[in-house]
């Protein structure tokens, strides 16, 4: 059998020969410091160098990092300026869009003023058919809101057209430009009557028709064209719009000419509808 030996050493004696070695190395150190002059010397031209290098690299990490911060910092900022920009832009263009319905509300306004003696609704264009022009489009009020086919259709200045169609809520008009458009008008500084023709080509050139005038007639340019009284579908008195020439035609009987209407076409937005009826429906 083998024997165990047991060998241990109590925690006193190791504390002992610590506390010895301890006052020993402080013996030597001072006892041979001009002897030890020498290994610091040594020591420190390996330790400076390396003390160099590692405080440059410090330098080196300690710069990167600032760089760091102050991009992430810079990032930051630059959301947050971003983030106030977008929002000032979607402030400005709400104020932009409340400016330009305000704008549309004044004329309305204004229009409604005009025509006191007729009830109105207000609408809001939805649609129109293809092309440039407001010729054939829909509103967003219908016949929950008391239109009717028949009624007629102002914005700007004066008449745009008729209701042609109504639905619960929206309905269709047809404007004034439409070539299947035809009113009966009045020259109000001469009483003449004549005819008022939708010609989408002509409108192109900013004008539309005006026909069926007599050769002795009056009519000149500047003069405005109401609606007339012996118009079955509209409503008299309304603003069709402005004289801009007039000529005799071919025949040399009758005279006709171009009108500027008192409505701006590329551009219709909201409406007044005069829920008031002409004696004979459209």
């Amino acid at each position: 059998m083998r024997r165990r030996f047991n060998f241990s050493i109590k925690p006193k004696y190791i504390f002992i020969a610590c506390a010895a070695l301890c006052a020993g190395g402080m013996i030597f150190t001072y006892a041979d410091n001009q002897n030890l002059s020498s290994v610091r010397t040594v020591f420190g031209d390996i330790v400076t160098p390396m003390q160099s290098g590692v405080n440059q690299v410090g330098n080196w990490i300690s710069e990167k990092t600032e760089v760091f911060t102050s991009m992430k910092k810079l990032i930051a900022e630059n959301k947050e300026l971003q983030n106030r920009v977008d929002t000032l832009s979607s402030q400005n263009k709400i104020l932009q869009l409340d400016q330009y319905e305000l704008s549309n509300l004044r004329e309305l306004y204004k229009l409604d003023k005009k025509y006191t003696e007729y009830p109105k609704v207000a609408a809001r264009v939805i649609t129109k058919d293809g092309g440039n022009w407001y010729n054939i489009f829909k509103i967003d009020k219908g016949t929950n809101d008391g239109i009717k086919k028949g009624m007629n259709v102002m914005a700007g200045d004066g008449l745009v057209g008729i209701i042609t169609e109504a639905g619960h809520n929206w309905a269709s008009v047809r404007a004034i430009i439409d070539d299947r458009s035809s009113v009966s008008g009045m020259v109000m500084k001469t009483n003449d009557k004549c005819i008022i023709n939708g010609n989408l080509e002509m409108l192109d050139s900013g004008y539309i028709e005006i026909d069926n005038i007599t050769k002795d007639s009056g009519i000149k340019k500047g003069y405005e064209v109401v609606t007339s009284r012996i118009s079955p579908n509209f409503l008299p008195g309304i603003l069709i719009g402005t004289v801009a020439s007039v000529s005799t035609d071919e025949t040399n009987l009758r005279k006709t000419g171009k009108l500027i209407t008192a409505v701006d076409f590329d551009k219709l937005d909201t409406v007044l509808v005069i829920t008031t009826l002409k004696e004979k429906e459209y």
